[in-house]
């Protein structure tokens, strides 16, 4: 009888700590939905409960935010910009993390360790030189200047990310590959990239989400409304003075915050794979 009391004080312990994890996790989301629906009253009267509807949910703000703004604009300039520098981000430091990741002796550490540093660099500090040199290539207020810039963040986080992973990946399985004839490159491409997918994978989601939120240099190089990335149209448009219009607010951060937490929790496996992989090995 003890013992069934015991295991059934397991199962409830466990189940009372998913539940609390669940909940800090799914409250954010719940949060942002329930402010949608909320009529403008309901947000603002203080001896309301907020977590519960006291008015009719309304679509008042979902059509203050498609309508007297270009949210879907600002969707698609953020979705071209990220899948622009997630391609880059993979060409340059795919090979470049390889690289440090095979280079022996200390070098190959150094040159590592010296790259993520560059990755810690406030961008308050970098966007002044590079305003310059997007002014020297004539990309001010265009998209190119983003996808241009974006990258010196990714690709020495990412190279790092890499090279810590790529260092899991025994060298037997290069050498038995080309033993049977493949050349370096070719085994490269057919035996480290697969076995290293859940890195790669790691390095595509991190840019992307990296994209979706980076606000100064945005807000620095474009002007144009209809360039604007959702980080900075958003506030722009929905925040006037001293007025906030949550509900509108609330429900771009919640379409937007959508597709990502979709592709996390698809991917979440790998994803946490390739943090410990890179990070710890």
């Amino acid at each position: 009888m003890t013992g069934g009391l015991a295991r059934t004080a397991r199962r409830v312990g466990r189940f009372g700590l998913l539940a609390g994890f669940v909940g800090f996790l799914a409250f954010p989301f719940y949060w942002m939905l329930i402010t949608t629906f909320k009529t403008t009253q309901d947000l603002h009267n203080t001896e309301y409960n907020p977590y519960l509807f006291h008015d009719p949910p309304t679509l008042e703000h979902l059509r203050t935010l498609f309508e007297d703004t270009i949210f879907l604009q600002w969707l698609w300039n953020t979705a071209f910009v990220g899948v622009l520098v997630v391609i880059i981000t993979i060409v340059l430091a795919v090979p470049a993390g390889y690289s440090l990741a095979r280079t022996t002796g200390r070098w190959g550490q150094t040159l590592g360790v010296g790259i993520f540093l560059t990755y810690l660099v406030p961008p308050t500090i970098l966007f002044i030189p590079l305003a310059r040199v997007i002014a020297w290539l004539g990309l001010q207020d265009s998209l190119w200047s983003l996808v241009l810039v974006y990258p010196s963040i990714s690709v020495p986080f990412c190279t790092w990310l890499l090279m810590g992973f790529f260092k899991a990946v025994p060298r037997d399985l290069e050498e038995a590959a080309m033993l049977d004839g493949l050349s370096r490159l070719a085994a490269f491409v057919r035996v480290v990239v697969p076995v290293s997918i859940a890195g790669i994978l790691t390095c595509v989601i991190f840019t992307f989400t990296l994209v979706f939120q980076e606000f100064v240099y945005g807000v620095t190089f474009i002007t144009a409304s209809t360039n604007y990335t959702v980080s900075v149209g958003v506030p722009t448009f929905l925040v006037r003075g001293d007025v906030y219009f949550w509900g509108s607010m609330m429900a771009a951060c919640l379409i937007a915050s959508l597709p990502i937490a979709v592709i996390y929790n698809l991917f979440v496996d790998r994803f946490v794979a390739g943090f410990t992989a890179g990070a710890v090995k």
